[in-house]
């Protein structure tokens, strides 16, 4: 301060309250600059007394260290009290943060220039600069408390006396540093994968530690591999998880098979796709009576051969899932395990974890039954196969097939009508010659023979649900148990809302606002777009209003299926958690009791985290594979349709592949082009040329970005005249200010990839 006088001890409580309304005001506007008469006159009043009082109160502070005078006769917080958090570091592709903040609704913004070298994954500390009046704020990472060990894939660019690693991430926008001399095995253009060791302030590179070399760059496995190192996925198994594998004991001794219930003799098959190698579920069928039927859901027993906490359970454990990427699968389990033992395979005995219903034609369960089992599997059936019997009727064991079609659909239907919502989505498949490399792209669809195997898994999955985590006492109440759910919330009425505003643009309407409404009104939806050009559009947009489903201890139940109890029992050789789930229901049958929840919680936490990854895993290979394909047209046109709209460009959905790429304003002829966010359409300044979602277009395939996984498209609109470009300044580029790749300069926009849906039995 400039000038001192004798501080004056606060007495009474309206002096005290006067302090806390000043360091209040200062800690919730951090950026601003005050008075001491504003000061004086938002905490008490701006009379001579109040002033003076509120001059001593800064005095106070001032010797504290807690204000500075930033310039004559005004006062701001210093940078040691300003407000600080602790998150994680989120990077921009301009390397700017975003950061996350627990209990936070808003990120905190941080520039590149006040980073400090953190980078994305990092736990840092981060002091708030500035809050704006609705929230947002912005700030500088004041410490990294924790650096992230994630592994960074990229191109190695081998110099003469130095290494550098160009990443393929757009979350790490600068090379990454390699010693030459600790790293002499590392050859120009090859694929590494590398951590960062360390990065010094004033030092422009981070430096690396290389973690593995996975082959020359634009090579099928080392592109798949690459895939998997971004995601930090194991893409072999270690020798020790192969040996233990090894030496598990396969024989079926009789003594197994008397403590078990024997199907062999009753009519059993699997229905898998053409590529499977792995057979986690059959279905068996036998009459009881006219109109009465057993059906037999048989899962592989896999804790029969995998035992918790040994060796490869432990694997299991830290894998959560098997990963399917478009040419390969990476198992969760040993191949000895899951195609070979735990595998349902055609003509032979296995064992099984069997739910076992007495089921009548009006869908009334009679009876059911869990336990472990024998079976032997009398045909394997590919869905190709099984829908042609469905469809003529004819083939190897057509009355079972079509009576287990039948009441899969009455199933299905009851299930529609309880409330479950129809997301039945379209997945891209490719046709890949030897080496890997796209030849065609498909639409796989959903037909019947999926909807039989799926309802029957659905239908085991529920019951297991409700008799592990609901027990009937002898006086006929229900007792809650410990239990491994699949939940699914409720939508959120936020999401709802922009949804709702989001299909208006098409000239549908929403109705509902909550409950089992929302059920109903998408379904009729869905209904109503089947077959138009926004129908992918607006189902993608739904899935988003949704929440996502996971595993917890804790039933919500799951709104998606309309199910007050689920679980995933039907596919241990993929899910560990089914692995728990078998694990529980054994348990529990054998009379257990309910079981502390810490434990199981936590498997939970981490088998819904391996999803989400190894899901992103699975995204990034069709998308690749989708860029590759297109590398082969360039310069080709096709017809499409815009399937998105952003400031810079729009997304168009290819029609025949369903291939989706950016076409960006900046590059489309004949006017200049902006996007008009209130009514979501694109409109030409010159014409009044209006587009907007679901409308035709032919595009013509620009650039095909296979490190970036990116396509660009040229948006060719006819009648449209040449544009000369340098003719208008305000229009030169995008608005947003984005980079070549798509990326916007200081915002989160992320840059523009092809997308695509895909789903796997079980929800």
């Amino acid at each position: 301060m400039t000038r001192k006088t004798k501080t004056r001890s606060a007495k009474g409580g309206g002096k005290q309250d006067r302090e806390a309304v000043i360091l209040g005001l200062f800690r919730e506007f951090p950026n601003n600059k005050f008075t001491l008469k504003h000061l004086a006159s938002v905490s008490g009043g701006a009379s001579k007394e109040g002033c003076r009082e509120t001059f001593d109160i800064l005095e106070r502070l001032f010797d504290q260290g807690i204000v500075e005078e930033c310039s004559r006769g005004k006062y701001r917080l210093t940078n040691s009290h300003l407000p600080h958090y602790e998150g994680i570091a989120d990077m921009t592709s301009s390397g700017s943060l975003y950061i996350r903040v627990e209990g936070l609704e808003e990120d905190i913004f941080v520039n590149q220039r006040h980073a400090a070298n953190a980078l994305d994954g990092d736990r840092v500390e981060v002091a708030v600069l500035h809050k704006s009046r609705d929230g947002k704020m912005e700030g500088e990472v004041t410490r990294i408390v924790e650096r992230s060990r994630k592994p960074y894939v990229g191109v190695a660019e081998v110099g003469a006396h130095q290494i550098f690693v160009k990443p393929d991430s757009r979350k790490m926008p600068m090379d990454i540093f390699l010693p030459k001399k600790k790293y002499p095995q590392v050859k120009d253009g090859e694929k590494v994968v590398v951590r960062i060791a360390e990065w010094a302030l004033g030092s422009k590179s981070p430096v690396g530690e290389l973690v593995d070399v996975l082959g020359l760059a634009g090579n099928n496995d080392t592109e798949m591999h690459a895939i998997l190192a971004e995601y930090d996925l194991p893409y072999r198994f270690e020798p020790e998880i192969e040996e233990a594998a090894q030496a598990i004991d396969g024989r079926i001794t009789q003594q197994e098979i008397d403590r078990r219930r024997d199907f062999r003799r009753v009519t059993t098959f699997t229905v898998d796709p053409a590529d499977a190698k792995d057979f986690d579920d059959a279905l068996s069928i036998r009459r009881i009576s006219d109109g009465v039927w057993e059906v037999g859901v048989h899962i592989a027993d896999v804790t029969h051969y995998v035992h918790p906490h040994d060796t490869i359970d432990t694997e299991a454990e830290e894998r959560g899932t098997s990963v399917y990427l478009v040419d390969r699968t990476v198992p969760m389990l040993p191949e000895r395990l899951s195609n070979e033992l735990c595998s349902l395979r055609p003509h032979e005995a296995s064992l099984c974890f069997s739910a076992v219903f007495t089921i009548n034609e009006n869908l009334e369960l009679l009876d059911e039954w869990f336990g472990r089992t024998v079976i032997y599997s009398d045909r394997r059936f590919t869905y190709a196969e099984a829908q042609e019997v469905i469809e003529t009727g004819k083939g190897d064991y057509a009355e079972e097939i079509l009576t287990l079609n039948r009441l899969a659909q009455a199933l299905r239907r009851e299930r529609f009508k309880h409330g479950a919502i129809s997301f039945d989505r379209e997945e891209v498949k490719f046709r890949l010659d030897e080496s890997g490399k796209p030849l065609g792209v498909y639409i796989k669809e959903q037909k019947e023979s999926n909807q039989m195997i799926e309802e029957f898994m659905l239908l085991a999955n529920r019951r297991v649900a409700e008799f592990c985590g609901r027990r009937k006492t002898e006086k006929g109440r229900h007792v809650e148990r410990t239990m491994v759910y699949r939940v699914h919330d409720t939508p959120s009425e936020e999401k709802l809302d922009r949804f709702r505003q989001f299909i208006l643009r098409f000239g549908h309407i929403f109705k509902a606002t909550k409950g089992r409404a929302v059920a109903k009104e998408l379904n009729k939806l869905f209904a109503q777009i089947k077959g138009t050009t926004e129908e992918n559009a607006v189902t993608t947009m739904a899935v988003r209003s949704m929440a996502k489903a996971y595993y917890s201890t804790d039933n919500i139940g799951h709104y998606g299926l309309a199910f007050p109890y689920y679980t995933h029992f039907t596919s241990p050789i993929r899910r560990y958690p089914d692995m728990m789930v078998h694990r529980l229901l054994a348990h529990y049958l054998d009379g257990g009791k309910s079981l502390p929840k810490e434990e199981i919680e936590a498997l939970c936490e981490r088998a819904s985290e391996r999803e989400v990854i190894a899901a992103e895993a699975e995204r990034a290979s069709i998308k690749y594979k989708m860029v590759e394909f297109m590398k082969e047209h360039l310069g080709e046109e096709f017809d499409g349709h815009i399937s998105g709209l952003t400031e810079w460009g729009v997304y168009v959905e290819l029609e025949e592949t369903h291939i989706e790429g950016m076409a960006f304003l900046r590059d489309i002829e004949g006017d200049f082009f902006a996007f008009d966010e209130a009514n979501y359409e694109i409109v030409g300044r010159s014409t009044g040329r209006s587009m907007t979602l679901g409308d035709p277009v032919r595009i013509r395939v620009k650039r095909a970005d296979l490190q970036k996984r990116q396509l660009d498209f040229e948006l060719l609109l006819p009648g449209m005249p040449a544009r000369h470009r340098s003719g208008d300044p305000d229009f030169h580029g995008s608005r947003g200010g984005h980079t070549a790749n798509g990326g916007s300069s200081g915002s989160r926009s992320k840059s523009p990839e092809v997308r695509h849906s895909s789903h796997r039995r079980g929800r």
